[in-house]
């Protein structure tokens, strides 16, 4: 993964949290959310790709 993908991730994240700010319907929510978390996961493997190859 690279950096493009962890500013994309973050990007999505952001885009993810204003939509729910707005959103009322429960079902566009629940979508929301679990698309926000999907993205939540991504960031996390490309942070630990990361610290994985600055530590090795």
């Amino acid at each position: 993964m690279t950096s493009v993908d962890k500013r994309i991730a973050r990007l999505n994240i952001e885009h993810f949290r204003q939509r729910l700010i707005e959103e009322l319907d429960e079902v566009k929510r629940k979508t929301l959310l679990d698309l926000m978390a999907k993205e939540q996961e991504k960031l996390k493997k490309i942070e630990e790709a990361e610290k994985g190859k600055e530590s090795g």
